[in-house]
């Protein structure tokens, strides 16, 4: 699965800096240069992990890490040139789960946040703790692999079973015919294969008359499962 990094930061070569690396590590990644576009980005998108500078204009790293602290438990990474050990207490007691100070090695900071990623996404609470999914009447057990609509089971083969799962895990996300494919398939995605479409004309047919209102194809970037 491809994770989704906001990188918030007033100084642009930072996040230009930050976006190729881990660009480059197969993240996609979002950018805020202020602290209201990042408590913006983060009410609106599917967000994997943050990383927040402190001295952002309008509303600085820690008002942004509190807000985010009422209704996410996502890991978050504090980049900042303030580097006393109080700032660095502060920042954790508001709920960090990482202090980076500058200057800072891009490749350690990528370091560190698959280190995060992985803690919480694969080792953590967050994959126990996800039994259902839940979008619009859509059911998905993940623990009996069965997918409910309006209380009846719904019959998918294990590549459709799969591709929905990836699909109602990021509601709203879009997804790249590579990235579906390499997270479905389980294979590097070299050439087009008409698999995917297939796969997909399926899945529509099976949710609804008017699948697309499901599994919205965006035209010159991929697929979108619909959030209402």
């Amino acid at each position: 699965m491809a994770y989704t990094i906001l990188v918030a930061d007033d100084e642009e070569q930072i996040r230009e800096l930050l976006r190729l690396y881990l660009e480059k590590d197969g993240y996609q990644v979002l950018e805020a240069a202020d602290g209201r576009s990042a408590l913006s980005i983060l009410e609106k998108e599917e967000i994997d992990m943050a990383l927040l500078d402190i001295m952002m204009p309008g509303m600085d790293g820690y008002h942004v890490l509190k807000k985010l602290r009422e209704s996410s438990n996502m890991p978050v990474m504090i980049l900042s040139a303030k580097n006393q050990d109080a700032d660095k207490i502060l920042g954790l007691d508001l709920g960090a789960d990482d202090y980076l100070a500058k200057p800072f090695n891009p490749m350690e900071a990528v370091a560190r946040i698959n280190s995060n990623i992985r803690r919480f996404y694969s080792l953590g609470a967050k994959g126990k703790q996800i039994k259902q999914l839940k979008v619009r009447d859509l059911r998905l057990d993940t623990e009996e692999c069965v997918v409910y609509q309006g209380g009846h089971s719904i019959d998918l083969t294990s590549v459709e079973y799969k591709m929905l799962r990836m699909f109602m895990e990021h509601p709203g996300r879009v997804f790249t015919k590579q990235q579906v494919y390499e997270n479905v398939w389980g294979e590097e995605y070299a050439i087009a294969d008409n698999n995917i479409m297939v796969c997909i004309s399926r899945l529509r047919a099976k949710l609804s008359e008017d699948g697309s209102a499901y599994i919205k194809t965006i035209r010159g970037l991929g697929y979108r499962m619909e959030k209402e």
